[in-house]
């Protein structure tokens, strides 16, 4: 009879977390993985505090960041600018469009396009093709400035108006156009430019 290695849907909660803290190369995680499961059950939602232990917090912030794509909700450009950090230091703009259903889920994320550093050319039927596919109820705008400057600029304040109109047009609402940089964003909606 041979033995076989569990899956890790086999295991339990606690077996997962000493795997990922590697509790075989040492025992006394045991107790570290206890810890960290009672926060999590007790609390609802964990929140890594002063003390805690670093590679949990990596763990968990790990989890965050892919548990549930499908259904986050986006309520404020905080949120936007959280999930854009892989394009906020980028030396080139970006421009991405989330597609959302009628509840601010989440349906689907995309890379419009990639321009230069101070520059990107977006035309309407490059968002709102996809967006129909997408079926999305509305429509949430992002880009970068790699400058580090967070004022919207005369392309990017003539550019939200023309979306917004074809928007309107199509039935398919732009819901907000958030400018992020490394450290900071700011919003169309909360700058009454929408």
């Amino acid at each position: 009879m041979t033995f076989t290695e569990p899956t890790l849907e086999q295991l339990t909660d606690l077996q997962i977390v000493e795997m990922a803290i590697g509790y075989k190369a040492n025992p006394s995680y045991h107790e570290r993985a206890k810890k960290f499961l009672e926060k999590v059950k007790t609390l609802g939602e964990y929140r890594p505090g002063a003390g805690d232990d670093k590679q949990l917090e990596a763990i968990w912030e790990l989890s965050k960041r892919f548990a549930g794509k499908k259904t986050i909700i986006y309520l404020k450009p905080r949120d936007v600018w959280e999930e854009l950090r892989d394009i906020r230091n980028s030396k080139k703009e970006h421009f991405v469009m989330f597609f959302m259903d009628t509840r601010n889920q989440e349906i689907h994320r995309e890379v419009v396009s990639i321009g230069t550093l101070n520059y990107n050319l977006v035309h309407p039927r490059e968002v709102f093709r996809p967006a129909v596919i997408a079926n999305a109820a509305g429509i949430i705008l992002a880009h970068n400035h790699p400058s580090g400057c967070l004022d919207p600029s005369d392309e990017d304040l003539a550019l939200n108006k023309r979306m917004v109109q074809s928007g309107k047009l199509i039935g398919i609402e732009i819901l907000d156009h958030v400018i992020v940089t490394k450290d900071a964003f700011v919003s169309f909606k909360q700058k009454n430019l929408m």
